[in-house]
């Protein structure tokens, strides 16, 4: 079992496609699990304003007669961001696409959210650490069942939840805390959540892309100050240039 000293924040998010500066989200389900071990469910069909491609339909099942009279994301924003108030955050491959773009979908709705003194639990990276599979082979190989419906946002969060709870009766050096579980399979340092930036051996902000990859970014745009300029005119997500722009003002503070 689970051991929390604050809520942890599961969430799932079905989208039009998993282009962070582009897609949208179209269902979100979060299951908050709190210190007693009870749990409130919130799940949302949005209107993402914009087509699901039907190659996208084929793998989730929403259409766009389903959202069509669903809010916008702006219009509950509020209410999501007030379910995530103090809480822990968790997921399947939450920290690569779901946290992402539901700091996108934030940003997109001028809705400032402050993620950095949460902690985040990928069930998808203690997977990968422990036995490399897909969501369905952990569930069949953690639950012993076979998962129905996958891609069904609520459905795939629960498994998930079943799957991590299954790993910390498994791996006892898991722990049985968030703590615990950070510890042992380590807890990545995040600059912008599409990684175009990461910090390097130093704990310096380093491009992870192009031709200045491994090369620091505040020294980058110090000397080449146009580079930033590029990159905000260029196709990369909100979150990635509103931290862009964060060292771009550190590069110019150097400089004075």
């Amino acid at each position: 079992m689970l051991t929390l000293t604050r809520p942890i924040a599961f969430i799932d998010i079905e989208a039009t496609g998993i282009n962070l500066s582009q897609d949208r989200i179209v269902e979100i389900a979060i299951i908050k699990m709190m210190p007693d071990q009870t749990r409130v469910v919130k799940r949302k069909l949005i209107n993402p304003q914009i087509t699901i491609p039907q190659v996208v339909i084929d793998i989730h099942g929403i259409t766009n007669e389903m959202v069509k009279d669903a809010p916008t994301f702006k219009q509950c924003a509020n209410e999501i961001k007030q379910f995530l108030e103090n809480c822990d955050l968790g997921g399947y491959n939450s920290n690569r696409f779901d946290i992402p773009l539901l700091m996108e979908e934030f940003l997109r709705a001028e809705f400032e959210v402050n993620l950095s003194d949460r902690r985040m639990v990928d069930v998808q990276h203690i997977f990968y650490t422990m036995e490399p599979r897909t969501l369905s082979a952990a569930y069949k190989f953690f639950c012993q069942k076979e998962l129905e419906n996958a891609h069904s946002a609520e459905v795939d969060i629960s498994a998930t939840i079943e799957v991590l709870e299954a790993q910390i009766a498994r791996y006892d050096k898991l722990g049985n805390s968030v703590d615990s579980i950070l510890a042992t399979i380590g807890e990545e340092k995040i600059v912008d959540y599409a990684r175009r930036f990461s910090f390097n051996e130093k704990g310096v902000e380093v491009f992870n892309f192009g031709k200045y990859k491994g090369k620091s970014v505040v020294d980058t745009l110090r000397n080449e100050p146009q580079y930033y300029d590029w990159m905000m005119k260029g196709d990369f997500p909100m979150h990635t240039k509103k931290k862009l722009t964060e060292l771009f003002n550190r590069a110019l503070l150097k400089n004075k």
